[in-house]
């Protein structure tokens, strides 16, 4: 992880405003999410089922 600071010295140009905000990423088809370590297994399976159409969706 670098913050804008060093991104913007390293790439030579402006950032977005809100560049690395959750706001930001969603915009821009990313996800963030802060999730538990005991809960990351589930909450990853879980976004793969729902971008893979041969695996079945699961309902908790």
């Amino acid at each position: 992880f670098a913050g804008p600071r060093v991104i913007k010295e390293t790439i030579k140009k402006d950032l977005p405003k809100g560049f690395q905000t959750a706001e930001f990423v969603q915009e821009h088809g990313f996800l963030d999410f802060i999730v538990d370590r005991r809960e990351m297994k589930e909450k990853l399976a879980s976004f793969i089922r729902m971008v893979s159409p041969h695996l079945p969706v699961e309902e908790n």
